[in-house]
């Protein structure tokens, strides 16, 4: 094992059997690309082999940080030396920088493939700092080979390389999901997007009630829609798109999420601006929730469901059957809304601009749904979101929140 820093370097040597060893080492000048030259020799003899795991593959020679590694614009390492030890399976690598940089990571072990290998790795990259949460779900040595380029950058270049020693795995049900992107939770490109002011900074969210709410400010200028994934869909009833409701106030965009089974999900939050057709990605978050939420999900929600669109009550998308329900909402340059179910009940706006009514749900298996008038002269209604009617207690039909 060489480490090199910038005027020293050392080599820990592990010989495979007893006997006797010849180590020879080269080198040349850090900026040069002329081959290297011997510098000396050392004879080793092993009287008693150590009997313990190989160490993984490295193609990169050194381990710990790159000696030049300043250059590539690190300033430090959470983790001193070349081994990190993960007693638990988990570890933590944060790496303070002096401008902003994106980085990529490569896990190694002997029994990692590479699709499991990516569902260990959840990284994050803010203005001054890069992390990167790694996961363990096998005993033993594992390489962390980080690479990183400046945010215009054309080419990754490998930084540092690190030991780590697994005591006790993870549990390879609690990984993270597939496909996350390198932009996990907040940072350079969330506030590159105009999003400022996360509820939640770090990208891993841990719940036990099966809910979460993740706000940020943003300028008035963007739109933000998210997504909801899962590995493996157990018992969710519906669409996983249903469990995720995004709110656009005047400076503040909320992305509310509630569960329908216990798992480990990936929120992806993706934004336009009134320029662009297209929406881009923007970061990810990791949810964990391993009670056993079961929460229902929200109305089906159409395109008019736009900035300012608020819904107060309920915020359930399934009703009970042949029961009264408030509905409350915000639907901004609406001219008339009503609910049409088994009745269509016009709603009345208060003096704070929100629409409001009692509707009678009827059967089960009805849909009802909200609908708008945007104009005194349009004679059409507007679908806006659409609610389902099941039979059960309210009790079974728990609560949105």
């Amino acid at each position: 094992m060489m480490t090199v820093s910038e005027n020293n370097m050392t080599i820990k040597v592990i010989p495979p059997t007893e006997g006797l060893f010849d180590l020879t080492i080269f080198a040349r000048h850090a900026d040069s690309q002329d081959p290297y030259n011997w510098v000396c020799s050392y004879q080793i003899q092993c009287l008693e082999p150590h009997n313990g795991e190989k160490l993984p593959e490295n193609p990169f020679h050194f381990w710990g940080l790159h000696q030049k590694v300043r250059d590539f614009g690190i300033k430090e390492s959470s983790h001193k030396g070349e081994l990190l030890v993960a007693p638990q399976g988990t570890l933590l690598l944060t790496l303070q920088t002096s401008r902003p940089l994106l980085a990529i990571y490569e896990l190694v072990n002997k029994d990692l493939d590479a699709a499991l290998s990516k569902k260990c790795l959840a990284a994050q990259a803010e203005e001054e700092k890069l992390s990167c949460h790694v996961l363990c779900p096998f005993q033993g040595y594992y390489r962390l080979s980080m690479f990183v380029k400046d945010l215009g950058g054309s080419t990754f270049r490998n930084a540092a390389n690190f030991l780590i020693r697994c005591l006790r795995p993870v549990n390879q049900n609690e990984l993270f999901p597939s496909g996350l992107s390198m932009h996990c939770g907040s940072g350079i490109s969330s506030s590159g997007h105009g999003l400022s002011n996360p509820s939640h900074s770090a990208p891993i969210i841990t719940t036990k009630l099966g809910k979460c709410n993740i706000t940020f400010h943003t300028s008035a200028n963007i739109e933000v829609t998210a997504s909801l994934g899962k590995d493996k869909v157990i018992s969710a009833t519906y669409p996983l798109e249903r469990y995720v409701l995004v709110t656009h106030l005047r400076t503040k965009v909320s992305v509310c999420v509630v569960l329908p089974e216990s798992g480990v999900y990936k929120v992806g939050l993706f934004g336009r601006s009134k320029e662009h057709k297209d929406f881009v990605h923007i970061c990810d978050y990791v949810i964990r929730c391993f009670s056993d939420p079961s929460w229902p999900p929200f109305p089906r929600v159409y395109s008019l469901w736009r900035r300012g669109c608020v819904l107060l009550e309920p915020r359930t998308g399934m009703l009970q059957e042949q029961s009264w329900v408030r509905f409350r909402v915000k639907v901004p340059k609406a001219y008339q809304a009503v609910v049409l179910g088994q009745e269509k009940t016009v709603l009345q706006q208060t003096p704070n601009m929100v629409w409001e009514g009692d509707v009678f749900t009827g059967a089960a298996g009805m849909q009802i749904k909200l609908a708008a008038k945007f104009s005194e002269h349009c004679s059409s209604l507007e679908v806006l979101l659409v609610f389902e009617v099941e039979d059960g207690s309210p009790a079974s039909l728990g609560c949105s929140g």
